[in-house]
């Protein structure tokens, strides 16, 4: 555990005005939609958030994820989860010990003053994250190329819009999106592809939702291997193949030639590279088409026509194309789409990427990836290194390539980097091959990890831990998809010893300098703005030039670049003149021949391992993975396959199997899913080693989704292909199993599952999650919170094992009725609390039989009276009590309606689809705050069928 500050660390001194109550605008953390917030606090602690209604990007909507951001900003989860002063570890794996700042920076400038000297600047390496404000990216990025003098700078972007940006490049001239929101307003056609954008991108989502509703002519297609949420809007759904995409858009550039949809007018004058193209595309028939995408060619020539002969087609796409070893012959062959057909440069058209994080774009602006400079700048050319180098006062910038973020980790686990600082992200999560990831981790000779949660596993291999502000403290600015920075502001102090990013940076590399022996400093700066006024500065003449902007402009409201001095507005839309970022002014097409996926289906592997997003999910989940009320869409880690796929394997719902791939295997229960096709696997991205865990036989820890996934990537981009792997799935023969699950004070609650998953490795399978008992946004018994521990074992554990299971989740009192018998495996073991005349269940562990657990735990998630029900909650499979049905799981995470509610709902109700659906929000309020949960309440609606009418006396 680390050290806890002092409840007096938690409240900073404030004036009579700060403790009152006040509201600040602010930005989303979250994607990269960028919505705007307004935050409400009262002194240091933030008490509400809800949308902004001035915003541009989300005009007051927000998600589920955004409109529950305050409760995880609480003092409670603060006090358990966030890093609140810097921490040293003595040696790898010794608890982590509290040290001032200035010793902190101080050994961290040593440590790497160190490396430098004895291995040159390349022995050192910066993995910073899509999720740092502009200004902190900036001083990044030139701590690394000006003073450091090494390339290797990465981002957890390059896990993510990497191809997009080397797409846009290729074809466009710069990483420059050509499109913005209003065009869904003016599309005709919508091609969605690689895109789960109900789920990734809800508010963008429900702007898609009202289109339809304006304009039911407006067409819709969908491709992407799973019918996801968001083919609930859709026209047609291309369900094809995984990894299949370059195929699928050559053969529909086929169609429109054969057919003349092409626009001949638009290539002559504002292209090059077509006849190249056309011959690649010349066998991209029908049915080859057919054969290696697995969809049918009616509907290959619908989506072609539909692209083609609409008056405005606008792409939408995201990681399906981006994660990916062909992901920027994905990005391009989409983009030659729309400038065959002049689809391009006008309101309704463009191929519009939808950034996964909220400051991916940002980061990108400033250069802060290996590849890149300031300014949209290529490393790869001199005139760009002489420019960046002379508004830097350095002599130069170096000119070898930096390692991109796969290479930095193989690098260190061969020991080529010796010393890796890791700001505002989790390799130990997120990266493929986590095997290699953790190698080198361990390997690396010091790991400075810049963090605000003290709860990653990243921050368990850290020599050096630094505190890092968050959203709601910090100040800076942000670029959403469509160009628009907005600002970011901060409504309340920094906890404990926090400090901002890019004051850390700062800090650190006027101490790097000294030992250097530099003499004048290349960070004068004093706040964010004068970070940011620099940054502006690079920008000019750029394709992304924001002299005209400043603080104040954007104080006023958000701004989409470029937006030149003298210029009062920015562009809404780019290329509109035919003019393209290219030396000769055309845009470029790409020759993109089809390649397969890397690690191809086999016998021996038969399965496609998708990964994604989950509805209310962020990332690794440092965030969100803290409110139980967000699990209760998706409450544990599955792997998805398609019932006939679970048949023929003979796995039933909820079995635990072995999914291995030839990097490593995991154990987790199956789920039945008909989104899938035949041989293919779905695995969340979120599930990491934080809430999924086993031990092999040879005890080898093994660590979540990303044990599993292949470091293979796009030989453009870099981008690793995290979205297919071929697996296997194998049942797990694992006889014993248990279930724990209380309800515990809201302090303690996180503490404890810190402490419930240091035990996960003593099992081959083991998963800790919250839950909470829905209910309105405003309760929810905020008081009070859920831990949930599953585990499975060849045989029994010790005894030393449950007991302190039972310890933490408060199972081991003389309040707790306890059933023993050691010779058969049996445990129950639960805990009663009286609340007025009734008798509610407030915990429980089921060990060895668990088959009583969907009754067991709806009575202690819904609080049912549970008094009469002694015996049968110690006595192993006994039977469902009459009036205790299975809840189903919460599918209005807003108002905490379960699938069982709704059912029961609809089954009493008659009409069209529509006047269903009304009468179940009125009734349930489901899908009246943010919408998320709609595409999946329309489908309920139309697989229930109506009850009969009445006949009419």
């Amino acid at each position: 555990m680390f050290p806890v500050a002092t409840p007096s660390a938690l409240t900073p001194t404030l004036s009579q005005g700060e403790r009152e109550k006040h509201e600040t605008r602010s930005t989303c953390p979250y994607c990269g939609v960028g919505c705007g917030v307004i935050i409400e606090a009262e002194g240091a602690q933030i008490t509400g958030v809800r949308g902004d209604p001035d915003h541009p990007a989300n005009f007051g909507r927000l998600c589920t994820k955004g409109s529950t951001l305050h409760l995880t900003a609480s003092a409670a989860i603060t006090r358990q989860t966030r890093l609140l002063q810097p921490l040293r570890r003595s040696a790898r794996r010794a608890a982590p010990e509290a040290i001032g700042w200035d010793a902190a920076l101080d050994l961290a400038a040593d440590k790497f003053t160190q490396v430098i000297r004895d291995h040159g600047p390349g022995a050192v390496g910066f993995y910073v994250s899509g999720q740092l404000l502009t200004e902190d990216y900036y001083v990044f990025n030139k701590l690394a190329k000006g003073l450091v003098g090494t390339n290797n700078i990465d981002t957890n972007s390059r896990l993510c819009m990497s191809s997009a940006v080397a797409g846009y490049k290729k074809t466009l001239g710069a990483d420059a999106p050509p499109a913005c929101y209003d065009d869904l307003k003016h599309a005709e056609c919508l091609f969605i592809v690689g895109s789960n954008t109900a789920w990734a991108h809800p508010i963008l989502y429900r702007r898609i939702e009202d289109a339809k509703a304006a304009d039911p002519a407006l067409k819709i297609i969908v491709a992407d291997p799973r019918r996801t949420d968001t083919c609930e809007i859709a026209d047609l759904h291309l369900a094809l193949q995984p990894g299949t995409d370059v195929m699928l858009f050559n053969g529909m550039l086929h169609l429109m030639l054969w057919e003349g949809w092409t626009d001949a007018r638009y290539i002559a004058a504002h292209t090059s590279g077509f006849d190249a193209l056309k011959a690649t595309v010349r066998d991209c028939t029908p049915d080859r088409v057919a054969q290696v995408c697995g969809i049918a060619k009616e509907d290959l020539l619908q989506a072609a026509r539909l692209f083609a002969t609409s008056a405005a087609t606008l792409s939408l796409y995201c990681q399906g194309l981006n994660q990916s070893s062909s992901g920027t012959a994905k990005n391009a062959a989409l983009i030659n789409l729309h400038l065959a057909t002049a689809q391009i440069g006008k309101p309704g058209a463009g191929p519009f990427s939808l950034t996964g994080q909220p400051n991916a774009m940002g980061g990108r602006e400033v250069g802060g990836l290996a590849n890149l400079l300031s300014a949209h700048r290529d490393l790869a050319n001199p005139q760009h290194r002489a420019e960046v180098a002379a508004l830097w006062g350095v002599p130069e910038v170096p000119f070898k390539p930096g390692k991109t973020a796969v290479e930095m980790f193989q690098a260190a686990a061969d020991g080529e980097i010796r010393a890796l600082w890791i700001a505002c992200t989790n390799p130990a999560q997120s990266m493929p091959d986590q095997g290699t990831v953790r190698r080198a981790l361990e390997r690396c000779e010091f790991v400075v990890v810049q963090e605000a949660f003290s709860t990653t596993a990243t921050c368990d291999f850290a020599d050096l831990l630094l505190p890092a502000s968050t959203w709601g403290e910090k100040q800076g600015t942000v670029t959403n998809s469509e160009r628009r920075i907005s600002r970011v502001r901060p409504a309340v102090p920094a906890p404990g010893e926090a400090r901002d990013d890019w004051a850390i940076g700062v800090a650190f590399a006027r101490r790097l300098e000294s030992r250097l022996g530099r003499t004048a400093t290349l960070f004068p700066y004093a706040s964010a703005e004068s970070v940011w006024n620099e940054h502006r500065e690079s920008t000019r003449g750029r394709d992304l030039d924001i002299t005209g902007m400043s603080y104040a402009m954007l104080e006023a409201a958000p701004q989409q670049w470029p937006l030149r001095e003298g210029e009062a507005t920015g562009r809404a839309r780019l290329y509109e003149d035919g003019v393209f970022s290219t030396p000769d002014g055309r845009a470029r097409f790409a020759d993109t021949p089809y390649a397969p996926v890397a690690e191809a289906r086999e016998a021996r592997y038969p399965f496609s391992l998708n990964t994604g997003r989950l509805r209310d999910q962020w990332h690794g989940m440092s965030r969100t993975g803290t409110l139980g009320r967000l699990f209760g869409h998706a409450a544990e880690p599955t792997v998805q396959l398609h019932p006939q796929d679970m048949a023929r394997r003979q796995l039933a719902e909820g079995d635990l199997v072995h999914v291995t791939s030839r990097r490593g295997s995991i154990v987790l229960p199956v789920a039945a899913s008909t989104e899938l096709g035949l041989s293919q696997a779905f695995i969340a991205m979120h599930w990491g080693g934080e809430y999924l865990s086993g031990c092999s036989s040879t005890g080898e820890r093994l660590a979540g989704v990303n044990a599993l996934t292949t470091s293979r990537f796009c030989p453009d981009s870099k981008q690793p292909e995290l979205k297919h792997a071929a697996v296997k799935v194998l049942k797990a023969e694992l006889p014993w199993s248990l279930l724990a699950a209380a309800w515990l004070p809201q302090e303690a609650s996180l503490d404890v599952a810190a402490a419930l998953r240091a035990l996960m490795p003593s099992f081959p399978f083991a998963s800790c999650v919250p839950f909470g008992a829905g209910g309105s946004l405003a309760g929810g018994g905020p008081e009070r919170a859920g831990i949930l521990f599953r585990a499975a074992a060849y045989e029994v554990p010790p005894d030393a094992v449950m007991t302190q299971i039972e310890r933490l989740l408060a199972l081991g009192g003389p309040d707790a009725l306890r059933y023993v018998d050691a010779r058969r495996g049996q445990r129950r073991t639960v805990r009663l609390v009286r609340e007025g005349a009734e008798a509610r269940l407030d915990g429980f562990l089921l060990g060895g039989d668990t088959s009583a657990e969907a009754w067991i735990k709806t009575l202690l998630q819904d609080r049912l009276p549970a008094q009469a029900y002694g015996r049968q909650l110690l006595r192993p499979g006994a039977a469902a009590p009459a009036g205790v049905a299975t809840r189903g799981k919460i599918v209005c995470g807003c108002f905490g309606v379960t699938q069982t509610a709704i059912t029961g709902k609809l089954a009493a109700v008659a009409g069209s689809a529509d006047d269903r659906l009304a009468a179940l929000q009125g009734a349930l309020k489901c899908g009246t705050n943010c919408g998320s949960c709609l595409p999946e309440l329309k489908r309920m609606v139309r697989a229930g069928a109506a009850p009969a009418l009445a006949p009419v006396s």
